[in-house]
């Protein structure tokens, strides 16, 4: 089975709220040394291999509840632990074995240690390491926690948008995480198709925001169940790396009650959650309104054309380019070519309301928006006369300006280049 060497090298990782199989200490009374020793170490590497030590903070507040510390005392260790990580992983998982039923310390392990050859001195309880671990951050996070009085009776403590969303998302999540352990507690009964996530969602106003949180939540759960229902067979098994193969095992070994029809039931669940998120994360894609793009300016449009300022030859001006953007027309002269030219907008604004789409517009250094049939340019064989006589025409006068000139007319590309004069809008 292909598996990608990032999970093998993952560190470790929590599996879905604790459900896998723990190790549990009942009947220690009854056991040897010998066999105490290597339960618990077994239960310690399990708890190493396959929490994080975020997730295993939990006990240490727990076993400072449960010994008699205060709530303040729990705080100031929090931050501590927050502040200058005084609690170590080792110390965190002390306390989790302690949870259960891992004896403070046990006689027989003493007698164990005393038999085996080199070593000597006593064993000391659980707790004389824990509480030196808590004393530290206890002392470490009272100024931190002192600091963050002093700021939240200044001033009230913002949330930010994303830690709202996050928070909501965990509260959606809370029905279906309540759904998800009745499988673990009768995995026979439990059916897979019966949750309502349309009407849940609904109820709870999930937006694509909070379906991608709670998708995220549930991911690595369904990985995990995927390839708990898709193990290799042992034949492939064997070609499979060692850590590979641990994992397996583990997988195995901690979803050891679950049958595999069952595992199936529950991978079908962990689909269906992915399942309904990806419907409202689409479902707002396709309602989403397309934002519309920002009109640009006149001067923004025509920033990029190339076109003669002034010809000393013809003594020609050229227009403020910027006026093209909306005209009706547009009158060019190209001093290398003797070409006079006349654009026509193929839609007009004649009340001046600005229409959108309405009348000559630019693009580059290109006359878009012209009537490519009524748009046309002719050479001149006498520019000077022609030109004065252009200058002095009026409206009328210029509608039948180029019907006069006696030369064969072609059609103007909407390219403007630096040999062009911008003679006229209207």
């Amino acid at each position: 089975m292909p598996r990608k060497k990032s999970k093998v090298k993952a560190k470790p990782r929590v599996k879905r709220g604790g459900k896998l199989a723990g190790p549990s200490f009942n009947g220690w009374e009854n056991w040897t040394g010998q066999a105490f020793v290597r339960f618990r170490n077994n239960a310690h590497a399990f708890y190493y291999e396959n929490y994080k030590p975020a997730d295993l903070l939990s006990s240490v507040w727990n076993w400072m509840k449960s010994n008699g510390y205060t709530k303040e005392q729990i705080k100031q260790a929090k931050a501590g632990q927050a502040e200058a990580n005084s609690i170590s992983t080792v110390k965190s998982i002390y306390c989790k074995l302690m949870e259960d039923g891992c004896p403070d310390l046990n006689p027989e392990h003493q007698k164990y240690w005393d038999s085996m050859p080199g070593c000597a001195g006593e064993i000391k309880p659980l707790s004389s390491y824990i509480i030196e671990a808590v004393e530290s951050a206890i002392e470490a996070g009272s100024k931190v926690v002192e600091n963050d009085d002093k700021k939240e009776s200044a001033q009230k403590q913002t949330v930010s948008i994303q830690d709202r969303i996050r928070e909501q998302s965990y509260q959606a999540s809370e029905a279906i995480e309540d759904w998800l352990d009745s499988f673990f507690e009768n995995p026979k009964s439990f059916k897979a198709n019966s949750f309502d996530f349309k009407a849940h969602f609904a109820n709870h106003g999930v937006t694509q925001a909070h379906a991608r949180k709670i998708k995220a939540l549930y991911q690595q759960s369904e990985s995990d169940i995927q390839e708990l229902v898709n193990m290799p067979t042992s034949a492939k098994l064997k070609k499979l790396s060692e850590k590979e193969q641990d994992w397996c095992e583990q997988l195995k070994e901690g979803y050891a009650h679950v049958s595999k029809a069952e595992a199936k039931k529950l991978l079908t669940a962990y689909e269906n959650i992915s399942s309904a998120c990806d419907m409202v994360i689409e479902s707002a894609k396709a309602t989403r309104k397309t934002r519309k793009p920002k009109a640009k300016t006149a001067e923004k449009l025509v920033e990029k054309i190339k076109y003669k300022k002034q010809d000393d030859k013809y003594s020609l001006v050229s227009v403020n380019p910027a006026n093209i953007v909306g005209a009706s027309e547009l009158w060019v002269f190209n001093v290398k070519t003797r070409k006079l030219g006349k654009y026509v907008a193929a839609e007009t604004d004649p009340k001046g309301l600005n229409r959108e789409g309405a009348g000559l517009s630019v693009k580059g250094t290109t006359i878009q928006g012209f009537d490519e049939s009524a748009s046309i340019q002719k050479t001149l064989r006498k520019p000077e006369e022609k030109l004065k006589e252009f200058k002095d025409a009026g409206k009328v006068a210029l509608r039948k300006f180029l019907d006069e000139i006696n030369t064969t007319d072609t059609k103007l590309t909407g390219r403007i280049n630096a040999d062009t004069v911008l003679l006229k809008t209207n």
